[in-house]
């Protein structure tokens, strides 16, 4: 029962996360600016993270001075994702400035090599080369949609990957005995006051708050920065690690559907033979990976 639980709440938070590129398109087609709907956004999610993190009375406990600027550090990643990731967006179609974010699932693959020396097993290649290879169809770049769209874009999407993967990376590693909803409040007060230095020049011209630019900014607020780690929080301890990985990646699909159906952007079947081959690659990945482990283990 647990188990079920737990893949439910997962499935839920990453369900979320993948509507949060309707919501900054609708930011963009209201005329809004990716300072404007950042900014917004930051400080919706630092009041209502905070605003949990107090109701719920989580512990304080293990934090001192460094490892709360570390915290702080680490949830800057988040903010600069949120950077590059809408301002893909406003380049390029929502269903593949997804793609090419969710190439940190190999680039993350890389930091661990290049900083914990943890040397990709053979079925981890083959999982990176078949992600690339989606990316390649997933991109339409084989009916030649891509040309004449921004290079600004590309820049943006690859720039989002190597942040979160980085934030992925990072948050593993930085204080991770501390209260969940401690470490997530004071992550978004990283971001935010990140969002907040990277575009000053922007908060004055939010004020007034216009309804428009509120309900954007509480869209990709809750779907991108409240909802997500509150599910995920809840489900993670009741599953593995790698069947987590897993369940998030349903965040590709749901993202895509969403922009056809709703934003009405064209998805081609090709496009979506390379979501398939990703998402197969993310489950070679980790479940032969979990193969290998556990025969390698029967063997010992």
């Amino acid at each position: 029962m647990k188990l079920n639980k737990g893949v439910i709440f997962i499935l839920l938070g990453a369900s979320f996360f993948g509507f949060t590129p309707i919501f900054a398109k609708l930011g963009f087609s209201y005329g809004y600016s990716l300072g404007q709907i950042n900014i917004v956004q930051m400080i919706i999610s630092f009041i209502l993270l905070w605003s949990f993190t107090l109701i719920k009375r989580s512990s304080f406990k293990g934090l001192n001075r460094k490892n709360v600027l570390q915290i702080m550090i680490t949830g800057c990643f988040i903010g600069l994702t949120s950077i590059f990731y809408y301002g893909s967006m406003q380049y390029l179609p929502a269903s593949l400035a997804i793609i090419l974010m969710f190439q940190f699932v190999w680039i993350g693959i890389i930091l661990e090599w290049i900083f914990s020396k943890i040397k990709p097993a053979p079925i981890t290649i083959v999982s990176i080369i078949l992600i690339l290879i989606g990316v390649f169809f997933a991109s339409n770049f084989v009916n030649g949609d891509i040309q004449g769209l921004p290079f600004k874009g590309f820049i943006f999407g690859i720039l989002s990957a190597f942040t979160y993967a980085g934030f992925i990376f990072f948050s593993g590693k930085v204080a991770v005995n501390v209260d969940a909803w401690t470490r997530s409040s004071l992550m978004v007060t990283g971001s935010t006051i990140l969002v907040l230095v990277l575009f000053m020049p922007d908060i004055s011209s939010v004020l007034p708050l216009e309804k428009n630019l509120l309900t954007t900014a509480v869209g990709v607020s809750l779907f991108g920065a409240v909802l997500p780690p509150l599910f995920f929080a809840a489900g993670a301890p009741l599953v593995s690690g790698g069947v987590a990985n897993i369940l998030t990646s349903i965040e590709l699909p749901i993202a895509i559907l969403s922009a056809s159906i709703i934003l009405a952007e064209a998805v081609t079947p090709l496009q979506w033979l390379g979501t398939a081959i990703i998402l197969i690659a993310i489950m070679l990945n980790e479940l032969g990976n979990n193969l290998f482990r556990t025969k390698k283990h029967i063997k010992g």
